[in-house]
């Protein structure tokens, strides 16, 4: 993996000097992001870590994800959730809005709140992880709530990926995806759905740590 030397030396060394501190990347989410109905190192952050820890970065992820969460939630947490040591950010929020049918100009107002306090205010890199609505919301919720997650994006810089469950369904179709990588729920992905969404979103981590790197 060509990135491992390149982040090694970019992000993890000070000019071939001492090795900085380990990096912190926190995960402020809801259930994807908990690992809710898996075992504790099957979730989504230790599967990340141990993505990460196999590339070779000198990396801690902090599992800053609540099951039942919402956008307003993650906000009202934001706080004690970020502390001087988080260098980035990623924030995976919005599906318990969509659950719920929140209006999207309240999530969207949830959200640009904790990205104005994270990447405005603490000047921190954030990696941006959407969600998309179904059909069935009807046209004009399904399209504005699409649209969110890159407008945010575009508005604030951040690395985005616009669905989180996306990489389920990049190779086989819906059908095959819920019965293969989904929990009975169908709404919560299983040991081995996190495993490809990790495998694909891993990268983009990557990216967020050199985003950070004067």
């Amino acid at each position: 993996m060509n990135k491992t030397v390149h982040f090694s030396l970019a992000a993890l060394f000070l000019g071939g000097a001492a090795q900085a501190d380990t990096f912190q990347v926190v995960a402020l989410g809801d259930s994807l992001t908990a690992g809710y109905g898996l075992p504790d190192d099957q979730g989504f952050v230790p599967q990340l870590q141990a993505w990460l820890d196999a590339a070779g970065a000198d990396v801690e992820v902090v599992n800053a994800g609540v099951s039942g969460d919402t956008t307003a939630g993650g906000l009202a947490r934001l706080d004690w959730s970020l502390s001087e040591e988080t260098d980035a950010m990623i924030v995976a929020l919005g599906g318990n809005d969509l659950l719920r049918g929140v209006p999207v100009a309240s999530s969207r107002g949830n959200l640009e709140a904790i990205l104005e306090t994270v990447a405005v205010e603490r000047d921190l890199p954030v990696l941006l992880i959407g969600l998309e609505a179904p059909a069935n919301y009807g046209p004009d919720f399904q399209q504005d709530f699409n649209a969110m997650y890159s407008e945010l994006s575009d508005g604030y810089a951040t690395l985005l990926e616009p669905n989180f469950l996306g990489p389920l369904v990049a190779e086989v179709d819906m059908a095959t995806a819920r019965a293969r990588y989904m929990q009975g729920d169908g709404i919560h992905p299983n040991s081995a759905g996190v495993g490809v969404i990790v495998e694909a979103f891993g990268p983009r981590v990557l990216d967020l740590i050199e985003a950070a790197t004067p």
